[in-house]
């Protein structure tokens, strides 16, 4: 019996499963890349070099126009911040902590944001924003308190986890302000390449195996550059709502794979606390119809 075509409204949704499931990877080949004898540091910065030169050729072959004057020097100083720190402190909290703690703590970024927009943008705070906030906060400290089997919840690695997802929420920011002018492959190919230096310094650069040039190719290619052509193209085609959701599902499959190949399992108390951050999360993506940012 042939196989059924996939739904055409299925799709989307698919594409979202996709790149939450990439996503859950960025962990997991991080850790593999520094088990290899890679550096924290020089795996966000061959993350950022490899997927920037993608994301270059990808907006030459589309012959998106580059951002220009002001813009690209705002556009410069978030390829420090959004990615140079970012993607830094990402790493740096992976192998303080674990993967699954990494990518749960990057969900804190909802609650930055409606804390940035209150504090900086005179948002309001609404029930909603408030209880989201309180929930972030709480599952941090049962996360904190719980802990887990080849989990380590210590200073370095909730503060490396708390970092990268401060730094994560500027790409809502930058996002909500650039991404309608230009095409977000055009700004990733300038952003990139300035993080990659803005790491360069610190930087030491270790003799890599072919497993570990593997692993960094992996991450470069499949969990961002592919990750966010599909989040993208699902997103053209289903509401923000719905994205969001699906996309939480990135920590699960970390959390799981984290599980499967270095036996971390974090607590009942953290799995509790894991949820009430992925929670507040969606809590206020349902609110103010924006998910995840376009790309990780």
């Amino acid at each position: 019996m042939a196989a059924r075509p996939v739904n055409l409204a299925t799709r989307p949704a698919l594409l979202i499963l996709t790149a939450a499931v990439l996503w859950g990877l960025l962990g997991i080949l991080g850790k593999q890349a520094q088990a290899a004898g890679v550096s924290p540091l020089e795996v966000a910065f061959w993350r950022a070099a490899l997927a920037g030169g993608l994301y270059a050729l990808h907006a030459a072959v589309i012959r998106a126009p580059l951002p220009r004057g002001r813009d690209l020097w705002i556009t410069a100083a978030f390829g420090i911040a959004g990615v140079s720190v970012f993607y830094g402190t990402y790493q740096l909290a992976v192998r303080a902590g674990g993967a699954s703690l990494a990518s749960v703590l990057l969900y804190t970024a909802p609650a930055f944001v409606a804390l940035m927009g209150w504090a900086f943008l005179r948002e309001r705070l609404g029930l909603r924003e408030l209880a989201a906030v309180g929930g972030t906060l709480a599952g941090i400290a049962l996360i904190s308190f719980g802990g887990g089997q080849g989990v380590t919840v210590g200073p370095a690695a909730l503060g490396f986890g708390l970092a990268a997802g401060f730094t994560y929420s500027l790409y809502y920011v930058y996002g909500k302000a650039f991404f309608h002018r230009y095409a977000p492959p055009a700004l990733l190919a300038v952003a990139l390449p300035v993080g990659a230096l803005g790491l360069l310094p610190l930087v030491e650069f270790a003799p890599k195996t072919a497993p570990a040039w593997g692993s960094l190719l992996a991450l470069s290619f499949f969990s961002t550059y592919l990750a966010y052509l599909a989040y993208s193209a699902g997103l053209r085609h289903l509401n923000a709502t719905r994205a969001s959701v699906i996309a939480s599902l990135e920590p699960v499959v970390a959390a799981a794979l984290a599980a499967l190949l270095y036996a971390e399992r974090l607590s009942a108390v953290a799995l509790l606390g894991a949820a009430l951050v992925i929670g507040a999360a969606l809590l206020l993506s349902v609110e103010k119809k924006e998910t995840h940012p376009p790309v990780e």
